[in-house]
């Protein structure tokens, strides 16, 4: 059974079981304090509440794109992901534990619809905490005791079929407030043939040393288990109690929510021992592969290039392009790291085509996605501002390696994070590669000189952007904020075609002496020596407006200063950039309208900035015009 059909036959099943089959939602999610859809419940929130009913009913099914980094490192094992589809069932106040457990075992052991051996199936279910106010489910073990003991097995917490956990592993909740519960966990035996510990937390005799260890348990995270899905009942809210921490109320309004990965059951179903040997993978993986440096002998690289590669499809398919803040940092950092891999595996320069082509042929028919030439010369884009970078870093990574094997071991800190300023390398990009030469990398020295930058960078940032600066370059965007800071990056990137236009009315001599932007207005300082005429400053307004109505694109690259002086881009004091630096582009090669060294927020396009208005213009100092505008 193939991915697709995996899909197609999960939702069928839950069709016969009277669900509506509703669409994914976008990886962006409605709710901007997250950055992006991370589980398949995220935007049915206000139903599973019950603030709202649902238009399709109290039943649903669906396949919903998410998206995480938490588990970015770990991706290049068996099961680890960055994107991901998740498969749901959804009550809202209908079904609930009974029919829920019931329905998870009928499809994933009937020979009608999955036909997984239940001797291969077992579960977790959570053990209570008096922290909480909530008692062991002993429910759920009743239910699974009986939907097993319909095919012969006998089920219990005692021989371990049934296992108990605390809070950590079976109880779901968001971060912040919401609906939350107790789950039951369902895992797959890839080695059935070993045993297990048993309830009382006694090993058993050791097993399989090569693979996992003598203590192998059902979430012992060993990888000898996978879980398949995860169902998750809905019977409490989670409230602020006023003292800063939290309260768990009872809900009246009891839901049900469950998701199962859809790689992790295709890799069972199609019998194989990690999710990167399932028909998409594998397909992804022949399209790069380098015969000369085959999969077989750099399965980690490939596996990282085809998962980084894969996100971005989807990321680009809505909406997000490669930035230097929030969901364009992610990206970003996707495929530079899919770059650097593809570079050490000698992979060609356009080794993203093929993969992007298959992965493209493959998902279309499910979901909406931009043409596939948009999103490779998305990519492109991206590969070609970090490749130039790129062998500059190496360089320097090999030499602080090469130092640190005759030392300590160990690169430091404050060098890591000044490799991260200059060639844009990441952290945890850093990490993997020193893991190869057998070095590691001060993490502690290097967050302790990030902070330090930080606090370095946050006066200038809050005088620049009004205080938000750098909640925009950490992407800590709090809801209340959302509007507010929006408005600030449209007002900065209006700067830009203020300062093009001040330089086609008044001449080529103007040039930014400085800049204060708040949510209400934006202050731009310029060398001219004169009072501007209401005539010029009708036409520098009418400029900026015609700039927005044509909706150009807005293009961030990032090059070495030189390379960067030698497009024309406007650069001031260039002794102050750095070796590597941030051009905007606004507009396109027939008509570039400006091009600039930043290191700001931006919009993507100018339409969305809103109509300009100049509020004043006035004397500054000396020689120094300034500029007062708002937008509407």
């Amino acid at each position: 059974m193939t991915l697709n059909e995996t899909r197609q036959k999960f939702l069928d099943f839950f069709r016969t079981k009277q669900h509506a089959i509703i669409a994914s939602a976008s990886l962006v999610p409605e709710d901007k304090t997250v950055l992006f859809v991370t589980a398949g419940m995220q935007p049915l929130v206000p139903y599973l509440m019950g603030e709202k009913k649902h238009p399709e009913g109290a039943r649903l099914a669906d396949a919903q794109k998410c998206l995480r980094t938490d588990d970015i490192l770990e991706v290049g094992d068996n099961r680890h992901l960055t994107f991901f589809e998740m498969l749901g069932n959804w009550s809202l106040g209908d079904y609930f534990k009974k029919e829920s457990i019931e329905w998870s075992f009928e499809l994933l052991t009937s020979k009608d619809w999955f036909g997984i051996d239940p001797a291969k199936i077992y579960v977790s279910v959570f053990e209570g905490d008096t922290s909480l106010g909530v008692l062991q489910d002993d429910e759920s073990i009743g239910y699974w005791k009986e939907a097993f003991a319909r095919v012969g097995i006998d089920a219990s917490v005692e021989n371990g079929r049934i296992r108990m956990y605390p809070k950590k592993k079976n109880w779901w909740e968001l971060p912040g407030t919401g609906p939350c519960g107790p789950d039951t966990e369902i895992f797959y035996d890839t080695h059935p043939n070993f045993p297990l510990e048993n309830s009382s937390g006694q090993a058993g005799n050791p097993h399989d040393p090569k693979l996992h260890g003598p203590k192998c348990h059902v979430n012992c995270d060993c990888g000898r288990f996978v879980e398949i899905w995860n169902n998750v009942f809905m019977e409490y809210e989670k409230k602020e109690d006023g003292k800063g921490g939290y309260a768990y109320a009872p809900l009246a309004h009891k839901s049900v929510d469950t998701g199962m990965g859809l790689e992790r059951i295709a890799m069972v179903l199609q019998g194989k021992e990690t999710v990167f040997e399932t028909d998409i993978f594998s397909s992804i993986i022949t399209a790069v592969e380098n015969k000369d440096i085959p999969y077989m002998h750099e399965e980690r690289r490939y596996r990282i290039i085809a998962d980084h590669l894969r996100a971005a499809v989807f990321l680009i398919s809505d909406g997000i392009l490669p930035s230097n803040v929030e969901r364009g940092y992610i990206l970003r950092n996707l495929v530079r790291c899919a770059v650097t891999h593809a570079k050490i595996l000698k992979l060609p320069d356009d080794f993203y085509r093929a993969p992007i082509e298959v992965i493209h042929a493959y998902y279309r028919g499910q979901y909406q996605l931009l043409p596939m030439e948009t999103i490779a010369t998305a990519v492109a884009d991206e590969h070609g501002a970090f490749a130039r970078a790129f062998e500059r870093g190496m360089k320097e990574f090999h030499a602080l390696a090469d130092a640190a094997q005759g030392t300590i071991k160990t690169i430091r800190g404050i060098d890591a994070f000044n490799l991260q300023q200059t060639y844009g390398f990441r952290l945890e990009l850093m990490m993997d590669l020193a893991k190869d030469v057998g070095v590691a990398v001060d993490e502690a020295g290097f967050w302790e000189e990030y902070k330090k930058h930080q606090e370095v960078s946050r006066a200038g940032a809050e005088k620049k952007f009004g205080g938000h600066g750098m909640k925009l370059q950490t992407g800590e965007l709090k809801a209340a904020d959302d509007a507010e800071l929006a408005k600030v990056t449209r007002l900065h990137t209006a700067t830009h075609l203020l300062q093009g236009a001040l330089r086609e009315v008044l001449g080529p001599h103007v040039r930014q002496k400085g800049s204060d932007i708040t949510a209400e207005r934006l202050r731009f300082d310029f060398i001219h020596s004169q009072k501007m005429t209401d005539e010029e400053k009708k036409k520098v307004e009418d400029i900026v407006n015609r700039h927005i109505r044509e909706a150009l694109p807005v293009v961030h690259k990032e090059m070495p200063i030189d390379d960067a002086e030698k497009t024309g881009a406007l650069m001031f004091n260039k002794e102050k950039y750095g070796n590597t630096v941030s051009v905007y582009t606004i507009g396109n090669e027939e008509n570039t309208i400006s091009s600039e060294l930043c290191g700001g927020p931006h919009v993507e396009n100018t339409k969305e900035i809103g109509k300009f208005k100049i509020i004043k213009e006035e004397a500054s100092s000396a020689g120094v015009r300034r500029i007062r505008a708002t937008i509407g």
